[in-house]
């Protein structure tokens, strides 16, 4: 019998982190243009002003994370996902 080592790695983060755009990408394994086209859709909305200065906190993470979950399993295109995570939010909000 083989014995086998699994090593778990993860990154703890707290709600007061902000990403930049690479950032970003590298924490959901997403493109830039992936990112740049939601927030063009609505589903992302970051600080700042431009592409350079956008700054995006971990509720814009989760929110990415679910989106390319979406697209991935249930092949939801971006508005459709951008309706979907503002009705779960706002389940969320009316259960608290």
């Amino acid at each position: 019998m083989k014995n086998e080592i699994v090593v778990i790695s993860g990154t703890v983060l707290d709600e007061s982190m902000r990403f930049t755009l690479v950032e970003l990408c590298d924490f959901a394994k997403a493109s830039p243009d992936q990112i740049i086209e939601m927030v063009e859709e609505g589903v992302l909305e970051p600080e700042g002003t431009s592409v350079y200065t956008w700054r995006f906190d971990t509720h814009a993470l989760k929110r990415l994370q679910i989106a390319i979950r979406l697209e991935q399993d249930l092949g939801v295109n971006l508005p459709g996902s951008a309706l979907v995570l503002d009705l779960l939010e706002e389940m969320e909000r009316l259960k608290r």
